[in-house]
């Protein structure tokens, strides 16, 4: 899909978030979409930048995507905000200041216009946002077995159970955080299976959706 014009005005302020299953390729269709449109990438990024301003360990960040905590439930009632400032957060546990200043990193970038954005709850986190486009990828075992091992290395021995282990993780902790089901349609403007659609098939259509939706 070649964008025209108009459509490329369009896609100039549009915001995408990918949600993704662990092998499914989520993570290479979203740089590819981020290099076709020419707009920023934003994935283990985030993670330098939320150091940088915060002042915390990037390394604290590389796994928060495990972790919860009880207390992260009580900041609306405690009137903590995902745009407030970092200076607030001090009080909260460790969990919950990192993911409270990688939110507040996540909209900070939005606002700066149109990126791509994969993982870190930025479905959620941008929820009130007009120009996003939430996307969902997964994928059939066999492929996402294929691209575990040949992408990320991990042990073909027990590939399988790293696989379920990994994306147990993320829906633990995107449930926790969002009060939402990570991977239920209703979540997303669209679900897309990679191993159907192929990489460049799955970036093909979130373009084709996100001129349409922001039309």
């Amino acid at each position: 899909m070649k964008l025209q014009g108009e459509e490329v005005d369009f896609m100039k302020k549009t915001i995408i978030t990918i949600s993704r299953e662990f092998g499914s390729g989520g993570r290479e269709i979203g740089k590819k979409l981020a290099e076709q449109l020419n707009v920023p990438f934003y994935d283990k990024e985030l993670i330098e930048i939320a150091a940088k301003e915060s002042g915390l360990d990037k390394e604290l960040f590389e796994e928060e995507d495990s972790r919860t905590s009880k207390g992260f439930r009580l900041l609306g009632a405690l009137g903590y905000s995902l745009g407030g400032p970092l200076s607030t957060i001090t009080e909260l546990s460790l969990n919950d200041r990192l993911f409270l200043v990688q939110s507040q990193v996540i909209e900070q970038v939005a606002k700066e216009g149109a990126c791509v954005i994969v993982g870190r709850c930025a479905d959620y986190v941008l929820k009130d946002y007009d120009t996003v486009l939430n996307v969902f990828i997964h994928g059939n075992m066999k492929e996402k077995k294929e691209r575990a091992i040949h992408s990320y290395e991990v042990d073909e021995r027990d590939i399988e159970n790293s696989i379920h282990k990994i994306d147990k993780r993320r829906a633990n902790y995107y449930e926790y955080y969002t009060d939402r089901k990570w991977g239920r349609a209703e979540n997303y403007d669209i679900s897309l299976n990679s191993s159907t659609f192929g990489i460049d098939g799955c970036v093909e259509i979130i373009k084709e959706v996100a001129v349409n939706k922001s039309l």
